[in-house]
Formats: C-alpha cells, sequence, structure tokens
C-alpha cells in the first residue's frame, strides 16, 4: 500500500477503505509517513470531504493509536461531558461535582485551553498545590473512594490526534467536520466513558456559526458513539457572548464556586443543570428529565455540590482556602474598566472578541507551549438584553501585563452593541438531540 495512492484516491474523490485509514494512521504514529504526505491527506479531505462510514473508521483508529483507559473497576455507568469550546464555560466544574453529588460516578478526562477558549485544567491550577495529572491506577481509585475525579489526559491517550491536530492547526484544515468530530470522540472514547454528554457550541464564539452547523457536527458525532456501542446525546447551546459573566482562569473558579453556593448566573446554571440532567438519563438510575433535574437542583440548593466539589479539590492535594477567600487565588496587578459611552440597551456580545481580548491580557494561549496568567481576565458587568447608563462600566479588565490595558481596552469595548430598544434574549440552549 503506498501513501501516493491514498491521497490521490481521496483527492479525486473516493472513499478510503478501513484498510487504507488504519495504514494512515499507523505510519503517521510511527512516522513512516512524513509531515508532507499527512498533510497533503488531510487537505484532500478537507476539501472531497469523508462519508459517514469513513469517518467512523478514521475516529477507531485514531481511539486505537494508544492507550485506552479501563473504567470497569468503577461501579455504575460512567458519563462524560465534553464542550467543543467556548468563552468563559466553566460548566465542568459545576456539572461534573453536581453529577457526582447525585451518586453518579464521573471520571472525568479533560485539557488545557488553546486561543480563546479556556481550559479545564488551567483552571483548577487556580488552586495551589492541586495535582492535575493523575495515573490511571489513581485516576480509578479516586472515583471510586469520592465519586469524581478530574484530571488531564496522561500516558498514550490518542497520539495520533496530537500529531493530526498540530498539522491541521497550521493548514488551515482544522474546520472540517469528520476531522473535528474524529478528534473530539477519539479522545472520549479512549477515556473509557460508557456514555457521553456533548456540548455543542453555536455562535461567533464557537466553530459552529451557526445551527444548521452545529446541528450536523452534533449528529456526526451521535453517530460515531452509537456505531462504537456508545450512548451519545448532545445539547446544543449559544456561544454568541461569554457564558456567565466571568472570563479568565481565578476569575471562572470564583464564578464557578459562586454557582455552586447557588448565586450562579442564570446562562451558567440552566446549561449545567441541562448536561447534568442528561448525565443523569445515560446513567439509568433516573428514566425521567423532570425528576433528574428536580434532583440537580436540590444538591445544588442543599450544598452537597459544593462539599463534592471541596473533596475534588482536597483529594488532588489543592489548597481548600480559596473557596471561602477569594484572595488566596492568582490575581492581576492591574484593573482597568471599560465605560458604556451612551445610555440604551446590550443588544449584544461578542464571545469571540472578548476571548481574543482576554487571551491578549494573558488569560489564554496560542500554542500549547505558552505560558498563561491565571489572574488575567474580564468580568462583564453588562450582558445581552441588560440596561447600561452613560458612563457606567461594562466590564473589568485583569492582567499582570499593564501595557496592554489601553489596547485591549479599545477591542473589548467593540464588543458590546447598545441600542435604543430592548431585544430579547435567546436561551442558552437551543435544543437536544
Amino acid at each position: 500500500m503506498k501513501m501516493t495512492d491514498i491521497i490521490a484516491k481521496k483527492r479525486d474523490g473516493g472513499t478510503l477503505s478501513d484498510a487504507e485509514i488504519t495504514f494512515f494512521i499507523n505510519g503517521v504514529v510511527d512516522g513512516s509517513i512524513p509531515d508532507y504526505q499527512t498533510s497533503a491527506l488531510l487537505m484532500a479531505i478537507y476539501l472531497k470531504k469523508m462519508k459517514p462510514r469513513e469517518t467512523t473508521s478514521l475516529t477507531r483508529c485514531m481511539m486505537e493509536s494508544g492507550d485506552q483507559i479501563d473504567l470497569s473497576a468503577i461501579p455504575g455507568i460512567k458519563v462524560d461531558k465534553h464542550s467543543t469550546g467556548g468563552v468563559g464555560d466553566k460548566t465542568t466544574l459545576v456539572v461534573t461535582p453536581l453529577v457526582a453529588a447525585c451518586g453518579i460516578p464521573v471520571a472525568k478526562m479533560t485539557g488545557k485551553g488553546l486561543g480563546h477558549t479556556g481550559g479545564t485544567m488551567d483552571k483548577l491550577e487556580a488552586f495551589k498545590g492541586i495535582g492535575t495529572a493523575l495515573n490511571q491506577k489513581d485516576f480509578i481509585k479516586q472515583v471510586k473512594k469520592i465519586g469524581i475525579a478530574v484530571s488531564g489526559q496522561s500516558g498514550n491517550l490518542v497520539p495520533a490526534d496530537q500529531h493530526l491536530y498540530a498539522l491541521r492547526d497550521v493548514t488551515s484544515t482544522v474546520d472540517n467536520r469528520s476531522l473535528i468530530a474524529a478528534s473530539i470522540m477519539s479522545k472520549k472514547l479512549a477515556s473509557g466513558a460508557d456514555a457521553i454528554v456533548l456540548d455543542v457550541k453555536v455562535g461567533n464564539g464557537a466553530f459552529n456559526p451557526n445551527v444548521t452547523a452545529a446541528r450536523k457536527l452534533a449528529k456526526t458525532m451521535i453517530r460515531i458513539g452509537q456505531q462504537m456501542d456508545r450512548q451519545t446525546v448532545a445539547v446544543i447551546s449559544r456561544m454568541d457572548q461569554p457564558l456567565g459573566r466571568a472570563v479568565g482562569n481565578s476569575l471562572e473558579v470564583i464564578e464557578a464556586i459562586e454557582t455552586l453556593k447557588g448565586n450562579g448566573p442564570k446562562d451558567l446554571v440552566d446549561l449545567s443543570i441541562e448536561l447534568g440532567t442528561q448525565m443523569l438519563l445515560l446513567s439509568s438510575k433516573f428514566s425521567n428529565k423532570i425528576a433528574a433535574k428536580k434532583m440537580l437542583q436540590q444538591q445544588l440548593k442543599s450544598g452537597a455540590a459544593l462539599k463534592m466539589f471541596e473533596k475534588l479539590i482536597k483529594a488532588q492535594g489543592g489548597d481548600l482556602s480559596g473557596i471561602k477567600d477569594y484572595q488566596k487565588f492568582p490575581g492581576a496587578k492591574h484593573t482597568l474598566e471599560i465605560i458604556a459611552p451612551n445610555s440604551g440597551w446590550i443588544n449584544g456580545l461578542t464571545a469571540l472578541t472578548i476571548g481574543l481580548a482576554s487571551m491578549q491580557l494573558g488569560a489564554g494561549r496560542q500554542k500549547k507551549s505558552d505560558p498563561i496568567d491565571l489572574g488575567a481576565g474580564i468580568y462583564l458587568h453588562k450582558k445581552a438584553g441588560e440596561k447600561v447608563k452613560a458612563g457606567a462600566p461594562l466590564a473589568t479588565l485583569y492582567t499582570n501585563k499593564k501595557e496592554t490595558l489601553e489596547e485591549v481596552a479599545d477591542l473589548a469595548l467593540s464588543a458590546w452593541s447598545i441600542g435604543t430598544k430592548r431585544r430579547k434574549s435567546e436561551k442558552v440552549v437551543v435544543e437536544i438531540l
């Protein structure tokens, strides 16, 4: 079998066989296929697309390219949750302890942020001393002991994806539904979950610019999950404006804690409850959506979810003092308020612009190797659907890079659209597939 023949076949619109896809992925992992040929095939896939069977085959080969986590030692159905990435998306910090407090084991593998989207591992590292790279034995042991573990990917998990993503990023082939779906699902499947809840974002701050695109990606991933014998559900949620009011690692941790204390912003609470409800339904311990939702609300109101979060942080070596004293989290030396230029209603708040502004303040990274400032970010005082007076603060910028403040302030201000009439607010959850 020759790589040039495989490239030519896809270039001409042909359908790759399982054997050809296996040959390709094996060559990527062992280095026998050079990057220029891998890039050529990625571009051919981007232009000619893949059929459903090809996409599933690609996912399976990527999943099998490295280690696979066996969670069978943990009793019950293990349900994982994945977000396609957004601005201010700290739902994992809320949903995982909330679901675990309902008696459902949560074994969550997650990652660091890249670009304008935040990563759960970065957020957790706001807790001094926390371990975010558990080995498989300790990971499983912790879930069995306290019901929850959240760790970065360890070992040799899906090495094919690491190489392919790096090349997709520099060859403008990221935005392809089959490649996105295979990347996401191969990691979720290799992580050992029995069932998967996908939070598929739609809007200017997401991969998917509209509901049609989000729905197509969600259906592709659901089909892959089902063909790989995993129950899979997708929640399509809006990312036209940031989720919640906090964007940036320490700021988002504080907002997540406030949410677990019962003081969270409505959009974050609504999405967290919906994601948690779907996880409970897939666990088979709940067959009724109303009962599942009620259980989650009770765990939030009673403080049980917050206690579970404290157990998680303590078990992984984190300093719990920050939960009571937010000054314990990494902070920023410099702040600047963005002021409303005129009075009116906030008719729009562009998530992408806020995400890029936060990244420039130091809260994000352009490359995986870039350092990150846990104290940097943006707190939003006004969001879409709210009224503002001229001279009132729209947001506060936080950074340790004083020289960036003025430039970032101009960028951030452009995210707000202020009008004379109030527009109807849209619900954060669009639909469930």
